[in-house]
């Protein structure tokens, strides 16, 4: 399918963000808070791991997904679809599945044995790969990802996730400088409008969810050390 006109963008960042809150792939705490693999707290918690074991939500997404890459691309350009270690690999595969391309994913790190690879499945010299992962925050564990498929002599110009946290203002251009375009689906901003929020907290929970999306780094600096 060729590169559509019609933009779907809106919409589907709205009808992803009812999804997610749907399954609970979104969570808040703002008593006790969660601890962030860095080790830092949070009033939020995203859980797109969740969406596989819901059939309706995951086909809705995954046709979303297609129809985004139809839309800003053209799934024409793509000859791979590649999925980052862990949490990216089955919506690579789904996504591989519905545009009929051949599917590899990507280590995090090489396997320490054999052939050392990074790269799993048959990766074509100059193919257009179209890494997949389920989330982006700063962006930051794309570039790993992206590199090592570059290095195996893939073109990786685009990367596609559900969920994009979009409050770090340095991301779009590291992301730029690296040389990705990020495609996604749904950010916090849709989360927060949508009415299933507004239902699901309290004026004061969203306040406090707000301010930390606003500016992370002060809010983790002033309340962090609560925990």
């Amino acid at each position: 399918m060729t590169k559509t006109t019609r933009n779907p963008t809106k919409n589907f960042a709205s009808f992803t963000a009812d999804i997610l809150l749907d399954i609970k792939a979104i969570n808040f705490n703002t008593d006790t808070y969660f601890t962030l693999a860095s080790g830092k707290c949070s009033p939020v918690y995203v859980d797109c791991r969740r969406i596989i074991s819901f059939p309706e939500a995951r086909k809705e997404i995954i046709n979303m997904m297609v129809e985004l890459v139809h839309h800003r691309v053209g799934s024409e350009y793509f000859q791979n679809i590649a999925g980052g270690e862990t949490a990216g690999i089955p919506f690579a595969a789904l996504v591989a599945k519905e545009l009929h391309l051949p599917m590899t994913y990507v280590r995090k790190k090489p396997k320490g044995y054999g052939k050392n690879a990074r790269i799993e499945g048959l990766l074509a010299e100059g193919d257009n790969v179209l890494l997949v992962e389920d989330l982006a925050t700063d962006g930051g564990s794309k570039f790993s990802f992206v590199d090592a498929i570059r290095s195996s002599g893939g073109i990786c110009n685009y990367s596609l996730v559900i969920f994009y946290y979009d409050i770090f203002p340095e991301a779009a251009s590291k992301l730029k400088a690296h040389g990705i375009e990020l495609l996604h689906l749904t950010t916090w901003e849709a989360i927060l409008n949508s009415q299933k929020t507004k239902t699901l907290l309290s004026k004061n929970a969203i306040r406090e969810v707000s301010t930390f999306l606003e500016d992370p780094g002060r809010w983790q600096e002033k309340n962090c050390r609560k925990n």
